[in-house]
């Protein structure tokens, strides 16, 4: 006989699964009664956000699903703004909640939260398991669910009285079938022939990429399609590092704080072609006026999001793996002859863009003895040579670290994307450290979000996570404050950073190693020797105050229409 606690944590280890990232409760009692039995390497966070935060950079990481644990009621509760994250960049997720028994569910009782009602809307899909005999099929669709199609988090909720109930025998399932939901994968060859014309007939195409590229590990079939016919590339902040951004074909990110070279070269391309990407309003800008000229082509696996926000001109549906491989696969049945007449034609199509790149390059007033935060950023990619995974917070550090750092990898860059939530990076750090023990892991923050999860600089010591955490301090929300810059005369309400820990103490409190940099010229060194220590590291580099982000698209103008300073 076994317990339900028991059944959960075999199917498991029948999974794949090896790491939980968890926070323990009373409703979860049993299941952490039993844990020490298992093969599972469970990382105690000290907030249940983090927990998912973790599993969400655990998940962009590796490429794998990532598992939390947490109790009911407002352990529970606290781990929305992680699930709407994942939901948000479509990131394979399960999340275990305890739950009080099923008869007690209703009644308010101590520690309950209808948490599947919360989090209907930004789950991929829920459960309410609500006899033990289910569990093993619900854990099986739960993965499955979560890390096929359109990824995304998927929430069980584990009453007490289901772990505490046995059964005599059960049965994983080896495979699940869902009659109400069956990913299209294999994209349409009659549609596919419709985007090679397309392209063929196109004397200013554009490639546009996002997350979706990365998370159906296209990115060699990317690279050599766009080699192929020398397509120039631009990319979703989700979709950084799919193409190697030391490319000579790569223009950047686009959008709001994209590129002058990508958002004009969107604005006046004759073909978009974008791939799992979906049009999201930080990137299109004025969509009136998005990709004006251009024929638009939609490859993606989520139905819905095609012409969603954009009417688009020929649909895909389908996986932008299987999509690519067949697009290079009718490439090679042309032959050389009218690949280099086609590359012929993208002639004047690239001196345009070159001319853009070299007048318009990403740049900022460096001739000071002030710390710019570009610098910094600059300085850790010449450092690691893109050889590292970059978690960002949310603010001017996360874009500053998309436009300075170029990453040459997938599965390197980890940002929220579509949520914005401010302190996602430290711990989605966290959980990418340990599923890569060998990488150097660095959180790049702002003095602002970093101290909404400080407290996992106790994680960080109790595993010897080495995270190196770098602080962008310019004593103020930079971002929020760059807008009353711009945009309200000025006006800093409530934006000033008045009161700050000494960063340094901070990290001794917690048994860690920090450095205060307030130096140009010091810069380097201390990131050297912080990358050299085999712990976690906070720096914090006292930066100039009031450094803003450009280029910048106002919000509701057209992505052409920039401010270069």
């Amino acid at each position: 006989m076994k317990t339900g606690a028991e059944i959960l944590l075999e199917c498991l280890e029948k999974e794949g699964v090896r790491h939980i990232f968890g926070y323990p409760g009373g409703a979860v009692l049993n299941i952490y009664d039993v844990l020490p039995n298992y093969n599972l390497n469970h990382i105690l966070v000290r907030h249940e956000q983090a927990a998912v935060h973790a599993a969400d950079g655990y998940a962009r990481s590796s490429g794998k699903v990532g598992v939390a644990l947490v109790t009911s009621g407002p352990g529970a509760t606290n781990t929305v703004t992680g699930i709407a994250t994942a939901y948000m960049d479509s990131v394979p997720l399960v999340v275990f909640t305890g739950q009080v028994p099923t008869k007690l569910i209703g009644n308010d009782a101590f520690q309950e939260a209808d948490i599947v009602g919360i989090t209907r809307p930004c789950t991929k899909h829920n459960y309410l398991v609500k006899n033990v005999k289910d569990l093993p099929r619900i854990i099986k669709e739960a993965f499955y669910i979560a890390n096929s199609g359109r990824k995304g988090p998927v929430l069980v909720d584990l009453p007490k009285d289901v772990l505490i109930s046995k059964m005599k025998n059960y049965e994983y399932p080896e495979n699940i079938v869902i009659e109400s939901y069956k990913p299209t994968y294999s994209c349409n060859i009659k549609q596919i022939k419709r985007v090679l014309n397309a392209i063929c007939q196109a004397k200013r195409p554009v490639l546009y990429i996002g997350g979706g590229v990365i998370l159906s590990d296209a990115s060699e079939e990317l690279y050599k399609f766009a080699k192929k016919l020398t397509i120039p590339v631009t990319s979703t902040l989700m979709g950084l590092g799919a193409y190697p951004g030391t490319d000579e074909l790569f223009l950047g990110m686009l959008g709001m704080h994209g590129t002058y070279s990508a958002n004009m070269a969107v604005t006046e391309c004759d073909l978009l072609i974008a791939i799992g990407a979906r049009f999201d309003d930080r990137v299109t800008g004025k969509i009136e006026e998005f990709a004006p000229s251009a024929k638009i082509i939609h490859i993606d696996i989520d139905p819905t999001s095609i012409s969603k926000n954009v009417i688009v001109d020929i649909p895909v549906v389908g996986d932008a793996k299987d999509a690519l491989k067949k697009l290079n696969n009718l490439l090679d049945e042309i032959s050389e002859d009218e690949i280099k007449k086609y590359i012929k034609k993208l002639e004047s199509w690239h001196k345009k863009i070159d001319n853009w790149k070299v007048t318009h390059k990403l740049s900022y007033d460096n001739n000071t003895n002030k710390i710019k935060p570009q610098y910094v950023i600059e300085t850790i990619y010449n450092l690691t040579k893109g050889d590292a995974i970059i978690s960002t917070e949310v603010g001017q550090n996360q874009m500053w670290a998309a436009q300075f750092y170029k990453f040459v990898k997938p599965r390197t860059f980890l940002t929220s994307g579509g949520l914005g939530t401010m302190g996602y990076g430290f711990p989605a750090a966290i959980g990418a450290q340990v599923a890569n023990p060998d990488k150097l892991v660095i959180d790049i923050a702002g003095d602002g979000s970093i101290q909404m999860n400080i407290q996992e600089m106790a994680t960080v010591v109790q595993y010897n996570l080495p995270v190196k955490i770098v602080i962008l301090n310019n004593s103020y929300l930079g971002m929020v404050r760059q807008w009353q810059q711009l945009f309200f005369n000025r006006n800093y309400s409530q934006t000033k950073m008045v009161a700050q820990p000494d960063f340094v103490k901070l990290a001794e409190a917690y048994g860690s190693v920090g450095y205060t940099v307030d130096k140009k010229e010091d810069v380097e060194n201390v990131l050297k020797e912080a990358f050299s220590i085999k712990k976690p590291v906070i720096i914090d580099f006292k930066v100039e105050e009031e450094e803003n982000v450009y280029p910048m698209v106002p919000a509701g103008e057209p992505i052409n229409k920039m401010l270069l300073v």
